[in-house]
């Protein structure tokens, strides 16, 4: 095979809410961190152990913008992209390092919002369904209306 493949697939927990960034010429970025979790038992103890991995996540422009008006901290998503990385010169003169995930797909499974508006709608459903009406209980089940 003659090609190359950077491809990444994640499923996992947002660490904070979508930072942005704006530029000239109306582009834009959104960068958060992404946590995922390796769970598994300790042979020596039984001890349960969750082993948690942080990685950086950049989305641009359109896709940037969707992600900051729906997503916020803890909220689940799957992304697909590429890893990239990059160094800079910081303010002290140092090269600092850095490594990222280039967003390219994605698709949101969780979100707060959507989970607070299930909450509210499942009690509102559980309302609706409940009979408080206490006029008939006098009739016999079988007494049809019509």
């Amino acid at each position: 095979m003659n090609g190359t493949l950077n491809k990444v697939m994640l499923i996992g927990h947002l660490g904070d809410d979508v930072k942005m960034h704006y530029f000239d010429g109306g582009n834009c970025i959104g960068r958060f961190q992404l946590a995922t979790n390796e769970v598994y038992i300790n042979k020596s103890t039984n001890e349960k152990i969750t082993s948690t991995e942080w990685h950086n996540l950049v989305v641009r422009n359109k896709a940037a913008e969707i992600c900051e008006k729906y997503l916020s901290k803890g909220d689940k998503i799957y992304v697909e992209g590429r890893i990239k990385s990059r160094q800079w010169q910081a303010e002290d003169g140092t090269t600092k390092y850095t490594t990222e995930i280039q967003v390219t797909e994605f698709t949101f499974l969780t979100t707060k919002k959507e989970t607070v508006n299930q909450k509210s709608n499942q009690e509102a459903d559980s309302a609706k369904n409940a009979n408080f009406d206490t006029s008939n209980e006098s009739l016999p089940i079988n007494d049809l209306p019509f």
